[in-house]
């Protein structure tokens, strides 16, 4: 490992939710953001606790879980947060070794390093807990390559070369396949995660001090505000720039309810705000996704008319992105369209990011106040600003 990569993290492996009916959810991501199931875990595989179906598009892994008794750590999540992350997950070089560090340098426990195998293989297993309720997994296909001794009460780690996983997903789950019709989405981009008053700066200093990762941007409330609320935020990297978290924290406003705070009120903790998934053309993709039935946050006409002196030239015709609702933003080295959707499900919480980066490696600082100028108009819909 090196000091940039010291848990020897390698990619986003899935992002789980929990939800209240995994089924009818499946059924919505799979017809609305074109996912495909790959896999299944339930009672017809063994699995006497919960349902989850394994979602798939090129190289992004969502997880769908439903308890399926009331006295689960899952219905009380729940009951709390109603539907949201519950993981980020890693996949690392070595799980016991991911651990091992990550506890040193001052990550709580949620699971040791465990072994976990069906016929297909085994899958080396543990987490550490992040903000709110949210954890991230350490999963490794290769075992203990540098040689650490699990700690105290763990199962100890089989030799490397017993690490091999052959199956659909992850042990437990069976294939089970139904196509979606891809709109395009590509890979995650960041996700973002919005956290109380106060605890911006601890959460970045976890992910710097734990994970290894660096301040990529800084936002504050000069950069991230209109008439009503503020936020402020702080992008943490990984040493590749292939693994982003922006993390928010609500600011002062005059007299609003920044949507942070609203997040935070309906979530009743910290916890994933939004997923932005990135694909390689987004007027394609989002005309399918809209008449897929995604809704999607709207800015003024207005907006429109102020690009070409505010951008510059871009490839893509206004009349087009106007037409979408699409926003463009430009740094140093090119420029990015994006779009929010409404939050998925009924509390004002989760939503998604549609992005494409033509060069730009920020996250569209230019768009933030007609942005929050309709996630406002939202806020005073739900009785919330």
């Amino acid at each position: 490992m090196n000091n940039k990569n010291p848990l020897g993290l390698k990619k986003i492996h899935h992002v789980e939710f929990f939800v209240g009916n995994a089924k009818q959810a499946e059924f919505y991501y799979r017809n609305a953001f074109g996912f495909s199931r790959v896999a299944y875990s339930g009672l017809e595989t063994g699995n006497r606790d919960a349902t989850s179906y394994v979602l798939r598009q090129n190289r992004v892994n969502f997880i769908l879980t439903t308890p399926l008794h009331e006295k689960t750590f899952a219905s009380e999540h729940l009951k709390l947060h109603g539907d949201g992350v519950r993981d980020i997950a890693f996949q690392v070089e070595d799980c016991d070794y991911a651990f091992n560090e990550a506890v040193k340098r001052g990550a709580k426990v949620f699971q040791e390093p465990r072994d976990i195998s069906d016929e297909n293989g085994t899958i080396r297993y543990a987490a550490i807990h992040t903000y709110g309720d949210t954890i991230h997994s350490l999963i490794s296909y290769q075992g203990n390559a540098h040689g650490k001794s699990v700690s105290s009460g763990s199962t100890a780690a089989q030799p490397a070369s017993e690490y091999v996983y052959n199956g659909a997903f992850l042990p437990h789950f069976a294939p089970s396949e139904i196509k979606g019709k891809e709109v395009g989405i590509q890979l995650i981009d960041h996700i973002v995660g919005n956290v109380e008053l106060g605890k911006m700066n601890h959460w970045a200093d976890f992910y710097s001090n734990v994970l290894g990762f660096h301040r990529y941007i800084t936002f504050d409330d000069k950069d991230i505000s209109t008439e009503y609320s503020a936020l402020m935020s702080i992008v943490m990297s990984d040493g590749g720039h292939n693994i982003k978290f922006p993390i928010n924290e609500p600011a002062e406003g005059k007299g609003g309810k920044s949507q942070i705070q609203e997040y935070i009120d309906y979530y009743k903790s910290a916890g994933v705000q939004h997923v932005a998934l990135l694909c390689k053309d987004i007027l394609k993709t989002v005309d399918k996704l809209q008449k897929n039935g995604v809704e999607f946050l709207r800015v003024p006409d207005t907006y429109y008319e102020e690009i070409p002196e505010r951008v510059g030239e871009i490839d893509e015709n206004i009349e087009d992105l106007k037409r979408l609702g699409l926003l463009v933003d430009r740094d140093d080295e090119g420029y990015l369209l994006q779009i929010f959707t409404k939050p998925v499900e009924d509390r004002p919480t989760v939503f998604y990011e549609i992005l494409q980066r033509k060069g730009c490696k920020g996250f569209g600082k230019g768009n933030f106040k007609a942005l929050f100028v309709s996630i406002e108009e939202e806020q005073r819909r739900r009785g919330n600003l």
